[in-house]
C-alpha cells in the first residue's frame, strides 16, 4: 500500500470549527477573529485579561544539527502536544509560521508531518492569515519613507552611502541581493547601492516576535537604526516618523493565529523569524497566552540546539521572564549515521558503529543543554527502517549521558506513538528539577558574551575577530546597548562554521566577519562564516511540482 503523502492525510482532516478549538481553551467566540471556519486571531483584549493567571509549563522542543536525513523537529512538537493530550492533559502547541521562500525552495512547508500535523496544511504554509505580507509591508514602508525623506531636502542630513535598512521579500531570489536604487534621473530619487533580504530575516519580524503588546511594537520599531548621518550619528525610525503607521500596518499581525492539529488539539501558528540573522522562536505574545490557556505548552526553536536553542533560552527566555521546564532533544537514528560518516545514500542499511559515533554530536546537545539548568529527554523520531541494534545504541549512548532517549512513532500513529515521551516529560516536570538560568549576564561585555556561547556552546578555542569589531562593539557599550544579548549568525549545519564539519568538532575558531545592531528587538548580530540573509532557489525548486490538480486542490506542498 502506498504511504500518504503529508498533503494527503492534512486533505483527509477531519477538523473542527475554530471556535470549537478557542472554547478547549475558554476562548469565547467573541474573543476570536475567524478567517474562514478553521483558523482565527485571538483578540487583544483577552489576551490582557489572562495576565493574572497562572502560568502552565513550558516544554522546549530543539534537535541536533540538522542533516539531510531529517531530524522532524516540528513533526515531533505536534506529536508531543498530541500525546499530551492523550494522557488527560491540557496541553497546546506553539509553533512559527512557514515562509514562502522555502515553502517554494527547498525545505518545503512548517506544519509537521504525517499523522502529528497542524492543519489547515496548505494555508499555513502559503498566504496563512497574512502576517507575513503584513511584515514585508511594513518594512519596504520604512524603506520607502527614508528615501523619500532624502528626496525632499534630507533635512536629518542622512549619509545615504549609510543607509542600513534593505528591502524585504518573503521569496528566495539571489538577483535581489544586491541591487542599486533610483535610477533613471532626478525624478526618481538619489542613486544608491541597497538590496533585499527574505521577510523572515527582517528586524520587525523580530520585533514583532518579541514585542508584548502594541505599545511595546511601536517603541521597539522606533528604535530600529535605519541610517547614519557622515558624523557616525544613527537615524532611527521614529525619527522617520514611521513607526506608528508601521504599527498599523502590524496591527491585525500581533494578534495570535489559533488552528488545530489533526487530532483537534489546539495550537498557536503565530510569527517566524530566520533562526540564524534573529532567534528563530514563534512570538512571545502567543507563548505567554498559551501558558495562561493551557497547563502544558510545547513549543519549538529553529534548527540545531546550538543555534536554536541556544537563543531561545538566552534571548526569548530573557526577554519574555519566561523559563522551560523541560527540553525534548530529537535525533533520528538516520541523522546519527550522517553524522557517523555515511553517505545520504547508504543510509538504509544497519549500520550500528556509525550511529554510535554519529552519537558524539547527540551527545554534545545534551551537554550544552544541561548547562542551563534545565532536564534533557531524547526523542528519536523513528524511521522505518531503523533496526533495534541501532535504537539500542542511541539509547545506551544517552543512557551514558545521564538521559533517557524514547522512540516516538507519531509521523505513523500520531498521539498513540508519543505516549510515553509524553508521560515521560510530565513525570520530569513533576519531579521539579528544572532551575533555568541564562548561560551569560546582561552585564558581561558585548564580545565576551560572543566567546562565551563560541567556546560553551560550540566549543570553539577562540573567537577571531577584527579590531574594528571589537570596536564597534566598545562604541554599542558606550551608547547604552551593552546589556543586550547576541545573537549569532552562522551555519546550522555544523557546531563550526564550516558546514561539512559533522559530529562534535573541536579545535576550530570562530571568525567574526561583521556585526549589527539590532536596536529595537533588543540584541546584537555577530555574523560568522557566509551567511546569507536572502536565500536562492535550488536547482530543481519545489515551486516546479506545486499546482493545481483537476478537482482545484493544491499538489506538491510537502
Amino acid at each position: 500500500m502506498a504511504v500518504k503523502t503529508d498533503i494527503e492525510i492534512a486533505r483527509e482532516a477531519t477538523k473542527q470549527p475554530i471556535l470549537d478549538i478557542g472554547s478547549k481553551l475558554g476562548i469565547p467566540p467573541e474573543s476570536l477573529v475567524p478567517y474562514g471556519h478553521d483558523k482565527a486571531k485571538v483578540s487583544a483584549e483577552f489576551i490582557d485579561a489572562q495576565k493574572g493567571k497562572e502560568d502552565g509549563k513550558l516544554i522546549l522542543v530543539t534537535a541536533i544539527n540538522p542533516t539531510p536525513a531529517g531530524e522532524g523537529k516540528t513533526t515531533t512538537t505536534v506529536g508531543l502536544g498530541d500525546g499530551l493530550n492523550a494522557i488527560g492533559k491540557k496541553a497546546m502547541v506553539c509553533i512559527r509560521e512557514a515562509s514562502l521562500g522555502p515553502c517554494f525552495g527547498m525545505k518545503g512547508g512548517a506544519a509537521g508531518g504525517g499523522y502529528a500535523q497542524v492543519v489547515p496544511m496548505e494555508e499555513m504554509n502559503l498566504h496563512f492569515t497574512g502576517d507575513f505580507h503584513a511584515i514585508t509591508s511594513a518594512h519596504n514602508l520604512l524603506s520607502a519613507m527614508i528615501d523619500n525623506h532624502i528626496y525632499w531636502g534630507n533635512s536629518l542630513e542622512i549619509d545615504s552611502r549609510r543607509v542600513v535598512w534593505r528591502r524585504v521579500l518573503d521569496m528566495n531570489d539571489r538577483a535581489l541581493r544586491q541591487i542599486t536604487t533610483s535610477l533613471g534621473g532626478a525624478t526618481n530619487g538619489f542613486p544608491r547601492e541597497a538590496g533585499f533580504d527574505i521577510t523572515v530575516a527582517s528586524e520587525v519580524m523580530a520585533i514583532l516576535c518579541l514585542a508584548n503588546d502594541l505599545d511595546d511594537l511601536q517603541k521597539r520599531l522606533g528604535d530600529i537604526i535605519v541610517a547614519y548621518r557622515r558624523d557616525k550619528s544613527p537615524i532611527y525610525c521614529r525619527d522617520i516618523k514611521a513607526d506608528g503607521a508601521m504599527t498599523v500596518l502590524l496591527k491585525d499581525a500581533m494578534q495570535p493565529n489559533l488552528v488545530q492539529t489533526l487530532e483537534n488539539n489546539p495550537a498557536f501558528v503565530h510569527g517566524g523569524p530566520f533562526a540564524n540573522i534573529a532567534h528563530g522562536c514563534n512570538s512571545v505574545i502567543a507563548t505567554k497566552t498559551a501558558l495562561k490557556l493551557a497547563d502544558y505548552v510545547v513549543t519549538e526553536a529553529g534548527f540545531g540546539a546550538d543555534l536554536g536553542a541556544e537563543k531561545f533560552l538566552d534571548i526569548k527566555c530573557r526577554k519574555a521572564g519566561i523559563a522551560p521546564s523541560a527540553v525534548v532533544l530529537v535525533a533520528t537514528i538516520r541523522a546519527m549515521k550522517m553524522n557517523g560518516g555515511v553517505a545520504k545514500e547508504d543510509l538504509n542499511a544497519e549500520n550500528v558503529s556509525a550511529v554510535e559515533e554519529g552519537c558524539k554530536n547527540l551527545g554534545r546537545h545534551i551537554e550544552n543543554l544541561k548547562q542551563y539548568g534545565v532536564p534533557v529527554v531524547v526523542a528519536i523520531n523513528h524511521f522505518t527502517l531503523d533496526t533495534e541494534a541501532e535504537i539500542a545504541a542511541c539509547q545506551k549512548f544517552v543512557e551514558s549521558q545521564g538521559a533517557e532517549a524514547i522512540v516516538c512513532k507519531h509521523w505513523a500513529h500520531g498521539s498513540e506513538g508519543t505516549k510515553d515521551l509524553a508521560q515521560k516529560v510530565v513525570d520530569i516536570i513533576d519531579k521539579g528539577e528544572a532551575n533555568f538560568s541564562t548561560l551569560y549576564p546582561d552585564s558581561m561585555p558585548l564580545m565576551d558574551k560572543i566567546e562565551t556561547i563560541a567556546k560553551k556552546i560550540y566549543r570553539a578555542d577562540e573567537v577571531i575577530a577584527d579590531q574594528s569589531i571589537k570596536d564597534q562593539l566598545k562604541a554599542w557599550e558606550e551608547a547604552g546597548y551593552g546589556d543586550l544579548p547576541v545573537c549569532i549568525a552562522k551555519t546550522q549545519y555544523s557546531f563550526s562554521t564550516d558546514p561539512n564539519l559533522r559530529g562534535a568538532p573541536t579545535g576550530h575558531n570562530i571568525p567574526v566577519r561583521e556585526v549589527r545592531l539590532s536596536a529595537g528587538a533588543g540584541f546584537i548580530v555577530a555574523i560568522c562564516g557566509a551567511i546569507m540573509t536572502m536565500p536562492g532557489l535550488p536547482r530543481q525548486p519545489a515551486a516546479e511540482v506545486i499546482m493545481l490538480n483537476d478537482d482545484g486542490e493544491i499538489e506538491g506542498l510537502f
